[in-house]
């Protein structure tokens, strides 16, 4: 094996290629031509001698070498990172890159401002921010960190919770005149719903009451939305009565554009959590970004900050 072939560039190739099982994918993340990232793993393998990929016209796969070879390619990699931030960190200025994956609204109304901040505190840092509501898989996208509201399946990732996210009925007074103040739950089932089609069970609407007790209530409407936002212009629109996240409608509250439905009773909050690739936990950029993040976000109106028998 010629070691001088076996560069931290074409190992950073390979790891991300294995990771994705996509050439063109790796080639559109580096910000390199196709051909760049097929002659790097060519040139790689070339090095070490067996071949590391099996490529199909559907997918890249890792062949039985590779994924021996990959483990000790990302062992490099995170060392040679480590080095670099211990470097940096005599000079105690942080730098490299953050990539944070965010729900699409909560990060357009609040996390995006909160990055700012951390970048004019921090200004050799640079941050991916990726808006999107899909449960991506993070280590396969080249994610650091990712915050979720939601409930959560099991994951290797490292975990910590930022609390629950309050929500409430509401409306706008333009709708609420004209289709009249709910006056129990279940008056509901006789209006327009605002629903979200990207959650499972939005037709059954359920409310815990004040004093207790539980109610689940059809709720349909002519509106089914995706995305936060829109749902956020839609009752401001008077389309509709909708459960809403606090974060999401909290001045338009202050300011009168949306009333409160029914506030005796409230859908039951939404778990804030973020996920952390284990890996990246330790690495100085990651965690100042990570603490500085919970931070701000605790400071929200509507988040419920979690016990502290639960960190």
């Amino acid at each position: 094996m010629d070691r001088s072939e076996v560069t931290l560039e074409r190992m950073r190739s390979f790891v991300r290629v294995a990771e994705r099982g996509s050439l063109s994918a790796v080639a559109r993340e580096l910000g390199i031509g196709q051909s760049t990232v097929t002659r790097h793993i060519r040139e790689l393998e070339q090095a070490v001698g067996v071949p590391l990929l099996t490529r199909t016209t559907r997918r890249v796969t890792v062949t039985a070498e590779g994924r021996n070879y990959y483990a000790d390619c990302v062992h490099i990699l995170r060392l040679v990172e480590h080095a670099g931030d211990e470097a940096r960190s005599t000079r105690g200025a942080p730098a490299g890159t953050v990539r944070v994956s965010c729900t699409a609204a909560f990060g357009v109304l609040h996390v995006s401002r909160f990055i700012f901040a951390f970048q004019d505190i921090y200004p050799d840092v640079s941050v991916d921010l990726s808006l999107t509501d899909e449960r991506i898989d993070l280590v396969r996208e080249g994610v650091d960190v990712a915050l979720r509201l939601g409930p959560l399946a099991e994951s290797s990732m490292k975990l910590k919770p930022l609390g629950q996210s309050r929500r409430l009925l509401v409306a706008s007074p333009d709708y609420l005149a004209a289709r009249g103040r709910p006056a129990r739950p279940q008056d509901l089932a006789h209006h327009e719903g605002v629903r979200m089609s990207n959650i499972a069970g939005s037709d059954v609407l359920v409310l815990q009451g004040r004093r207790g007790g539980r109610h689940a209530i059809p709720f349909s409407g002519r509106l089914r939305l995706d995305h936060g936002l829109a749902a956020r212009e839609a009752l401001a629109a008077g389309r509709g009565i909708a459960p809403a996240h606090l974060w999401l409608v909290s001045d338009l509250l202050a300011d009168g554009r949306l009333e409160r439905v029914l506030p005796d009773y409230s859908p039951p909050p939404v778990p804030l959590n973020m996920l952390i690739v284990p890996e990246r936990s330790g690495v100085a950029r990651v965690r100042l970004l990570v603490d500085f993040l919970a931070e701000q976000i605790a400071r929200l109106p509507g988040i419920e900050r979690p016990q502290s028998g639960r960190k």
